[in-house]
């Protein structure tokens, strides 16, 4: 393959990994707001001499996927779905079975976000006719982060789909506007994601 050929191969892969990115930026952002896993996602093009290929690899921090594609709840209750890269909905790979979600993190987060916890008052219990001491009153956010994680097992994260589906749209443009000769080549592509 000459230079100039070469060239713009790697251009037109870069700039679809540029969009993939971009798009899967925004939709994380509108989701969740700025945060790590979104600054973490990138995109690099690389072209290996001896074997002629372009690879175009995407990375971001290791817990994207369960982001992307959620988690089921406890023991496969209330399964959760996301769009694969086909645009296919599909059930996710990942379910909440003996483990929770690590409350440490959940409370850092509380802290964060400056969420406090109350006491359960009488009209959102089940037993309505008991009362709990203290009623409404703050409680620590140690506790609070141990409620929301085992609410998190219960009940699973939703799969937001935030790369996997803009990747499927972006491969098929992509695919749609490539020269005949390179679009038939290109018969399938196999997604990975690689951690940092």
């Amino acid at each position: 393959m000459n230079q100039e050929a070469l060239d713009a191969l790697t251009g037109y892969f870069q700039s679809f990994a540029d969009k993939v990115v971009d798009r899967s930026k925004g939709i994380l952002n509108s989701a969740k707001g700025t945060t790590k896993l979104g600054d973490s996602i990138r995109a690099e093009v690389t072209y290996d001499e001896s074997s002629q290929i372009i690879s175009t690899k995407f990375y971001m921090l290791n817990y994207g996927t369960y982001v992307n594609q959620g988690v089921s709840g406890d023991h496969g209750k209330n399964a959760k779905t996301y769009t694969d890269w086909r645009g296919n909905t599909v059930q996710s790979d990942f379910t909440y079975r003996d483990k929770m979600p690590p409350p440490s993190i959940i409370e850092q987060w509380i802290k964060n976000k400056g969420i406090k916890g109350r006491k359960s008052l009488k009209k959102y219990r089940k037993n309505k006719k008991s009362t709990v001491k203290g009623a409404g009153q703050f409680i620590k956010d140690r506790s609070l982060a141990f409620a929301i994680a085992k609410s998190i097992k219960i009940k699973g994260i939703e799969g937001i789909s935030f790369f996997t589906q803009p990747f499927g749209e972006e491969f098929k443009t992509m695919k749609e506007n490539m020269l005949p000769v390179l679009a038939r080549q290109i018969k399938d592509m196999y997604l990975t994601t690689f951690t940092k």
